[in-house]
């Protein structure tokens, strides 16, 4: 990557206003590994569309990309970063502090959090999010006791499952997707649980006693790179993986989505929400870096277009669920004119 050094003008812009950024040659995206190929998509329609230099799109996951994106303003700090999650208080006040002001949110469409198993696989897979909870959560319920996850076959959670293995490759940590995955199927999952609805408890013992994901080996944390689950899954059939719908789509020809309470993910079902597990995704602009950053404006603009957001858009053609065209619209006015987000609540 080739970057312009500051110049004195440029440094003393940013040392007395920290609102700008010095020019570089290229745009510089960061993110969720979710939201990656979407940007790429906009980066080469747009090079494509100005002559320009494609930008740098680099897959951060959606918590590395926050920290990155909110370290603060200047040509060593990405202008964009995509999340497969709206942006946290403690990332919002992290970039506030580092100078990091005004930023623009773009809730670009929804993806579906999908479990997929490979197409030489020839079992039904219809799970229930209470089933996932049981294979995967670091404690479950035994014998009317709250103990570490003894399960280690699917059908010894329920016997119309097969006899095999319980293995997932899924997101780490620092992931997006990781952190919906938790909230959307794992919270879910154990609320289902006859021992959480019996017990009565609430939604605070819930976060605090279902967020882990197991350790014991069923579970295995597969990094950022969704490629890299997709030929471990090809190796071993009967391995599941976790990722957003958009990465499934692409990679049809070698893999099938589980079902979840009797329902395929698909770009149908999220729209309609009968799918259970569905997110919104985003990106951020660094509102300080436009104007100053070469061609940043015109970036903006194509990723904010209809060609590339509207329901027959090319985003949609890579899985992206579009938003009604009401709130697209919304949206589009929002960003193009650099409207700064509220802080998070």
């Amino acid at each position: 990557m080739s970057f312009t050094k500051f110049s004195v003008s440029a440094l003393a812009l940013v040392a007395v206003s920290a609102t700008a950024a010095a020019a570089r040659d290229e745009i510089r995206i960061v993110g969720s590994s979710t939201v990656f190929p979407y940007t790429q998509a906009v980066a080469e329609q747009f090079a494509n569309n100005t002559g320009a230099a494609s930008p740098i799109v680099e897959s951060t996951g959606t918590g590395g990309g926050m920290k990155i994106f909110c370290g603060g303003i200047g040509e060593q700090y990405p202008d964009i970063t995509g999340a497969s999650r709206a942006m946290k208080a403690s990332e919002y006040e992290l970039c506030q502090k580092n100078g990091v002001t005004e930023i623009s949110e773009a809730l670009i469409g929804f993806d579906g959090l999908s479990i997929a198993i490979s197409r030489s696989n020839d079992f039904d897979w219809d799970v229930t999010l209470g089933e996932i909870y049981l294979a995967l959560g670091a404690q479950v319920p035994v014998d009317g006791a709250w103990t570490d996850n003894p399960y280690k076959m699917w059908n010894e959670i329920n016997p119309d499952l097969p006899a095999v293995e319980i293995l997932a490759y899924g997101p780490p940590p620092t992931s997006g997707t990781r952190d919906a995955w938790v909230e959307l199927a794992m919270h879910a999952g154990c609320e289902e649980l006859e021992f959480v609805e019996n017990g009565g408890f609430d939604g605070s013992w819930v976060k605090e006693n279902c967020s882990r994901m197991r350790t014991d080996g069923p579970f295995v944390e597969a990094g950022e790179n969704d490629n890299l689950i997709v030929q471990r899954l090809e190796a071993d059939p009967n391995a599941l993986g976790i990722f957003g719908y958009s990465f499934l789509f692409e990679n049809l020809d070698k893999l099938k989505g589980v079902k979840i309470e009797g329902v395929e993910p698909s770009m149908e079902t999220i729209a309609d929400k009968s799918y259970p597990v569905s997110r919104p995704l985003f990106f951020y602009v660094k509102n300080a870096h436009r104007g100053v950053i070469p061609n940043l404006n015109a970036f903006i603009e194509e990723y904010m277009s209809d060609d590339a957001l509207e329901a027959d858009g090319y985003l949609s053609e890579r899985g992206l669920v579009a938003l009604a065209d009401e709130r697209r619209e919304a949206l589009q006015d929002a960003v193009l004119n650099g409207e700064s987000m509220a802080a998070p609540k």
